[in-house]
């Protein structure tokens, strides 16, 4: 259990020094954060630092083992695929692919569903009923369900991955922001606003977001993780980006022909998914703990 610690009255921390303080205290979370910053960093500047194009093929490197196996080389770190292409450098380029387009998706679902999540939830009546019962048949349907139907839709290829992965996304935040909403405004204070002759607006903003940023901050890594997982379920399933591109779930699916010779072609881009979506899930839950009321 975390040490509650007791403070004089002239040194009590402020409400983000507090919630450092709880975040960092659990070091399954702390490890997560500076996993998802490493994953961040190589989204950004991944391609910048790959030694290879991540294209470029070598027909004398064709599945290469990685280099701490007795066939590697140091050239080709990670190994090498059925065209001789470097898997480190794929792997690289393909951060900045499935991670960075996940923060970008999730960013303009975040923005999309505040928009209609705060509107619906300030609503009362029948508009909000139809909106809740609505938005309860939408999450019905699973994310990545919802995906498919739409690439199939629309068509395959990164842009729509794009458009699908968000549109399956967005409704989750919307319900978030809509329940959170909702639950705010049966508050005391809420009504103590009313009374004193605040308007919907200055309710909206001065009263109720600053109770909901923990719903926001949760509701975004949440996103982030089932976004990471649409997108690499849909490059595997070949309905998301396209050969040779190097995103990570077209890597494993790629790779799934030699997965008995050459098994670092499917495994290394399977870790590298799996390491980010675990670290964004330790963040988090690190998170909800550190935004509780307990430690607040």
């Amino acid at each position: 259990m975390p040490q509650i610690k007791i403070y004089q009255e002239d040194e009590i921390p402020s409400p983000m020094r507090r919630f450092w303080h709880a975040f960092s205290d659990n070091p399954f979370a702390f490890a997560g954060l500076w996993t998802v910053i490493c994953f961040l960093l190589l989204a950004l500047f991944g391609p910048l630092i790959a030694p290879y194009a991540p294209e470029q093929q070598d027909p004398h490197a064709l599945l290469l083992a990685p280099s701490w196996d007795a066939a590697g080389t140091v050239e080709h770190f990670l190994g090498t695929d059925d065209l001789g292409r470097d898997i480190f450098s794929r792997l690289l380029h393909g951060a900045h692919l499935t991670f960075g387009m996940a923060l970008g998706i999730v960013l303009a679902s975040l923005i999309l569903g505040f928009i209609i999540g705060s509107i619906s939830g300030m609503m009362k009546g029948l508009k909000s009923s139809i909106l809740s019962h609505l938005l309860d048949a939408l999450l019905s349907i699973p994310s990545l369900l919802m995906a498919i139907l739409v690439v199939a839709v629309m068509g395959p290829g990164l842009e729509n991955v794009f458009w699908a992965v968000g549109i399956a996304l967005t409704p989750q935040f919307v319900r978030a922001i809509h329940q959170a909403i909702h639950e705010e405004l049966q508050k005391e204070y809420v009504t103590a606003a009313k009374l004193d002759g605040a308007n919907q607006f200055q309710i909206f903003w001065y009263v109720i977001m600053p109770n909901i940023w923990d719903t926001l901050i949760i509701q975004t890594t949440l996103g982030i993780s089932a976004a990471i997982l649409d997108i690499a379920a849909l490059g595997f399933l070949n309905l998301g980006a396209q050969a040779p591109s190097p995103e990570w779930g077209a890597m494993v699916s790629q790779g799934m022909d030699n997965l008995l010779t050459a098994p670092w072609t499917v495994t290394i881009p399977g870790i590298a998914i799996l390491c980010c979506v675990l670290a964004i899930n330790l963040v988090g839950d690190g998170l909800r703990s550190a935004l509780s009321p307990i430690n607040n």
